[in-house]
């Protein structure tokens, strides 16, 4: 487990904002150096600016995390500059809604490519990194965090693409988890499963490429983006807590990371379910006035 933090290298995608932002200010109080990835220039500038200013030595790169030409560059500048780095979180993320039928061949791709392919390209380029670090010296010890989210172990309706990319994450780190335990126990892994927390992310269309842009939004989008901002404003776990549950996490060696633990209950009927080979659960049965809210509106047709 990594528990010695001073003068050891943290990799945080999506550090402009949000937890990466707060997980980048942590690191840097634990004198960590720090390499900071956003595709925001000015909020990547503000966080490297900030991590400076606390004592850190910084590498501030904008790199799109879906693009695998651009994380490969990144992944030779990291070696070059720090070598392998010590702890890795996959944060980056972006957020879309709607009727999953609705969602554009652009929908998909744009957050299949950060949530997901981002994801991936930091797990191919780093992990060889941080493997050849161990194997090379055994009091080396790093650890690799994933952010996926509760919508990867659950499946709320009206937000499928995202669902669909966050299950991927799950199960990849789950993978990640177990392949790395055939190697070597130096490196840990955990995968972080954040319910509504103010990070920013539903506001992530403002860094959407031009070129995956998003077509006239339907009402079933707009209602979701509504809801999904609203859960968001009302949320009273702030990133701040979620980044130090993290690093709490990995010292500690925990896989399975939560910002509200007691949001396990409909992942507990999920499961119940799959094993008895009933249907999906009422993912509003603890707060029904929410799904009558979301048929009521959807049905409405106004």
């Amino acid at each position: 487990m990594l528990t010695e933090w001073a003068g050891r290298t943290a990799v945080i995608t999506g550090a402009g904002s949000g937890l990466g932002r707060e997980l980048a200010r942590q690191c840097a109080a634990r004198a960590m150096n720090l390499v900071l990835v956003d595709v925001q220039d000015d909020a990547l500038q503000a966080a490297a600016a900030e991590a400076k200013q606390a004592g850190a030595a910084v590498l501030a790169c904008k790199v799109d995390v879906a693009q695998a030409e651009a994380m490969e560059a990144l992944a030779a500048q990291i070696q070059q500059r720090f070598g392998a780095p010590h702890l890795v979180c996959n944060n980056a993320g972006v957020a879309a809604g709607g009727l999953v039928w609705e969602n554009t061949v652009a929908d998909w791709q744009w957050v299949l490519g950060v949530n997901l392919w981002g994801v991936i390209h930091g797990v191919r380029l780093l992990v060889p990194m941080m493997l050849q670090a161990a194997q090379a010296d055994a009091s080396w010890r790093g650890h690799i965090v994933n952010t996926a989210s509760m919508a990867g172990l659950l499946t709320p309706p009206n937000m499928g693409v995202y669902n669909v990319s966050k299950h991927a994450v799950v199960a990849l780190t789950e993978t990640l988890y177990q392949d790395v335990r055939l190697l070597t126990d130096q490196i840990g892994v955990s995968v972080l499963c954040p319910y509504f927390v103010p990070t920013g992310i539903a506001h992530s269309e403002r860094n959407r490429p031009a070129a995956l842009a998003a077509g006239t939004p339907t009402r079933s989008q707009l209602i979701g983006r509504a809801m999904s901002e609203k859960a968001v404003s009302a949320a009273r776990v702030t990133a701040a807590e979620v980044a130090q549950r993290v690093l709490e996490a990995v010292e500690h060696d925990r896989f399975y990371i939560f910002s509200h633990p007691e949001a396990l209950a409909p992942v507990e009927q999920r499961m119940r379910a799959i094993v008895s080979g009933g249907c999906p659960p009422d993912p509003f049965a603890q707060r029904p006035e929410v799904g009558a809210q979301l048929r009521a509106a959807l049905r409405s047709g106004g």
